[in-house]
């Protein structure tokens, strides 16, 4: 059974930095994509970074700058390193992964004090 364990995620104030890491488990071929979403309180989730096996990357417009996603392909291990946070980016953040069909992490929180 494929498993996404979260952790890394806490309080911390504005222009703080918190690393998330999610390590795949149960899986024993390389996934394809791993990232990250988050949900904000009344909010719809979204997509804040992703990875391909490949090393391409894409984020949401709202983190280019300040969040840097990695990956450790031999562990299925994705990081989030976050900079200059902002309450902004407050809100429960999921990791996942994608190979034939999407995996879920249930997340992990971060709140940012302003």
């Amino acid at each position: 059974q494929v498993q996404l364990v979260e952790s890394g995620g806490g309080l911390v104030q504005a222009g703080g930095s918190l690393r998330l890491s999610c390590a795949a488990s149960g899986i024993i071929f390389r996934i394809e994509t791993m990232g990250w979403f988050r949900q904000a309180p009344g909010k719809q989730r979204e997509l804040v970074a992703s990875a391909g096996s490949s090393g391409r990357t894409n984020y949401a417009d709202s983190v280019k700058g300040r969040f840097t996603i990695s990956r450790e392909n031999a562990k299925n291990t994705v990081f989030l390193q976050m900079s200059s946070l902002t309450s902004e980016d407050t809100g429960v953040y999921y990791c996942y992964a994608v190979h034939g069909k999407a995996y879920w992490g249930s997340g992990t929180q971060v709140t940012v004090s302003s």
